[in-house]
């Protein structure tokens, strides 16, 4: 894809899940959120590694994946029966609150970080898989006018069970199939590789 063609694609995403944290409530996320706590923390800390931690994610991909859940075209029992009640403000105030916390460090094997960090920067040259960074940033902060995730301290089997997904095609709520295109190309031990290296990134 064309330097050109990525640009127009961000603006494009931009438009669609722009949220702007200043303009949503808070503190109403804030009161919305003890429902989530029970998975995903009081903070949007998770203590749990197969549920993911919100904690200072982007507020457009949080509210992008809440509106998904509610659309159908992201699948989870838990998450389509929590969604069911929340009306469109809801879904920005809950994101907006959780982008205002702040993620704490989580468990990862220390001994895949080296190969993972590889990946991240580099990519896979033997099998053209882009380096994580190109959209994820080197920071794993993501980029939230594109929608980007940050993935910084994310769990790693929460990770590694998304990228399976993609692979496997049980979920495709990413634009352009991007995710889906890079995982089919990655082994199992890549993604527990790259999954380690986020979940170290401090």
């Amino acid at each position: 894809m064309k330097a050109s063609q990525i640009a127009a694609l961000i603006l494009v995403l931009s438009g669609l899940v722009s949220v702007n944290a200043s303009a949503a409530d808070i503190e109403a996320g804030k009161a919305k959120s003890a429902v989530c706590a029970a998975c995903h923390g009081s903070d949007g800390n998770s203590s749990n590694a197969a549920w993911p931690s919100l904690a200072g994610q982007h507020a457009s991909y949080t509210y992008k994946q809440l509106k998904d859940f509610k659309a159908g075209r992201r699948n989870n029992a838990s998450m389509t029966g929590m969604v069911a009640l929340l009306n469109d403000d809801d879904m920005k105030n809950l994101a907006a609150f959780y982008e205002s916390q702040k993620p704490k460090a989580v468990a990862f094997d220390g001994d895949m970080i080296e190969k993972g960090e590889s990946i991240y920067r580099g990519g896979i040259t033997e099998t053209h898989v882009a380096a994580c960074m190109g959209c994820h940033a080197p920071s794993g902060n993501g980029n939230g006018p594109a929608g980007w995730p940050s993935l910084k301290g994310q769990h790693p089997e929460y990770v590694v069970t998304q990228l399976q997904n993609f692979k496997q095609g049980l979920r495709a709520n990413d634009t352009g199939k991007m995710m889906r295109n890079i995982v089919v190309r990655m082994s199992d031990r890549e993604m527990q590789a790259v999954a380690a290296y986020i979940a170290g990134i401090q």
